[in-house]
């Protein structure tokens, strides 16, 4: 079992570090620039990637575990057809974000705010980017059937080849043609088709049999598409919650002033990097816990819950024993900027504790969407987000500040693991008996 959980936890744990490196380049090459709005500008524009492709990735989610049941049953057909009625629902979403670009800019920009300089910048940043919705969308969806078919090995593929093409052309963009914050949306926008390029490629190489099952009935099936979206409303409402608490985090930074904005972007990248890691056995316990389902092996189901949290919690020790004496070092190479090396210093406790305060949730989520468990899923995010991430900041922010911001934060990451901890045998066990 441990051997199967690794081979799908490592593919993505190589895949997923290739993200928050992006980040960490990002925001590097933004840090070694002559202001700081370009840290705030870039962070102020993924915010608004955060609303758009955060909000849609229900879709990969949904995908993997419907998929990986259906992988489970030994149904081949089913599988497909899944794939295509989620790509059917990317055509969709993509004509309906570019056809709004405009609105969705001036909304996002009137709740976020930001200084003059940094708003000017992140909606040039915004404008390019958001050409590379359909892509990003698609490759959501990609990933999830390609980990719900227990092949890890082709996100991984797809993931490193979008982050490196990202790397070199944002660089190039940067130093070479000068264009600072614009010319990491642009280097943005290129990988993302290169990333759909590929899966097509890759698709179409182990998996081409399969076209022929397609079928226009299975796809429009009134039963599977009420079911389809019936999921993926709670984890829209669900991941809605998460996009909210970030976004406010980053909005409530903003307002402070740019120092703490800077700040907040640098360390919340901390919490992030951990994640990547972290989802490498959470997509491993998509794949493995919907198989286990579709395949009625309860026996299994369990104990892959149970080796899943071992791996989870030693992960999150490592990460702590590595930021304790790191967080400094990691700061100075992300940005040369003293002011904001030292503002940050009040703030380093908060990031240590994430890794053990925050690594259930992400092992269980994982469990959950494999399981399509996504009503409980849906009410562990409302819980987690209106009763202790929203009134510890509100009621302590007058007397902590952004400390306030931090400890909502951590609080709003470990009620996730707990709620669901509590919700895991009525929630998944007790539907299979």
């Amino acid at each position: 079992m441990n051997r199967n959980i690794l081979k799908l936890a490592l593919p993505n744990i190589v895949s997923n570090i290739t993200v928050p490196l992006l980040g960490l380049v990002d925001l590097a090459l933004m840090g070694h620039l002559d202001s700081e709005v370009y840290i705030g500008a870039i962070a102020l524009g993924g915010v608004l990637f955060n609303f758009i492709y955060w909000g849609f990735s229900f879709l990969r989610m949904s995908t993997s575990g419907f998929t990986a049941q259906a992988y489970g049953e030994k149904d081949g057909s089913k599988s497909v057809n899944i794939l295509a009625r989620a790509l059917l629902v990317v055509a969709f979403a993509s004509l309906l974000i570019l056809s709004l670009q405009a609105p969705i800019a001036w909304a996002s920009f009137k709740v976020i705010g930001g200084s003059a300089d940094v708003e000017a910048l992140a909606k040039s940043y915004f404008g390019i980017r958001i050409w590379a919705a359909p892509a990003a969308l698609s490759l959501f969806v990609f990933s999830g059937w390609f980990l719900g078919m227990q092949n890890a090995r082709y996100p991984m593929i797809i993931a490193i080849l979008v982050n490196v093409v990202n790397i070199i052309l944002s660089v190039f963009f940067v130093f070479a043609l000068k264009m600072n914050s614009n010319g990491v949306a642009l280097g943005t926008a290129i990988s993302q088709y290169v990333g759909l390029a590929t899966a097509l490629i890759l698709f179409n190489k182990r998996y081409r049999h399969l076209i022929k099952a397609i079928s226009k009935k299975a796809i429009l099936d009134v039963h599977l598409l009420v079911q389809f979206f019936k999921v993926n409303t709670d984890i829209f409402i669900r991941t809605f919650c998460i996009i909210l608490v970030f976004t406010f985090f980053t909005s409530k930074s903003a307002s402070m002033n740019d120092t703490i904005l800077a700040v907040n972007s640098l360390l919340i990248q901390l919490l992030l990097f951990f994640s990547f890691f972290i989802d490498g056995f959470a997509y491993a316990g998509e794949a493995l816990v919907g198989k286990y389902i579709g395949a009625g092996n309860i026996p299994n189901l369990k104990k892959v819950v149970k080796l899943l949290f071992v791996w989870g919690f030693g992960l999150a020790i490592v990460f702590t024993l590595t930021y304790l004496p790191g967080v400094n070092l990691i700061l100075k190479v992300l940005t040369s900027q003293t002011e904001v090396i030292e503002g940050a210093q009040a703030f380093l406790p908060w990031v240590i504790l994430v890794p053990v305060a925050s690594f259930a949730s992400f092992i269980w989520d994982g469990i959950y969407i494999g399981a399509t468990a996504s009503k409980a899923m849906r009410n562990t995010l409302l819980i987690s987000t209106f009763v202790f991430f929203a009134p510890v900041y509100y009621f302590l922010n007058p007397i902590l500040g952004n400390h306030a911001l931090w400890l909502g934060m951590i609080l709003f990451m470990f009620m996730r693991g707990v709620v669901q901890t509590i919700l895991y045998k009525r929630a998944i066990l007790q539907p299979l008996q």
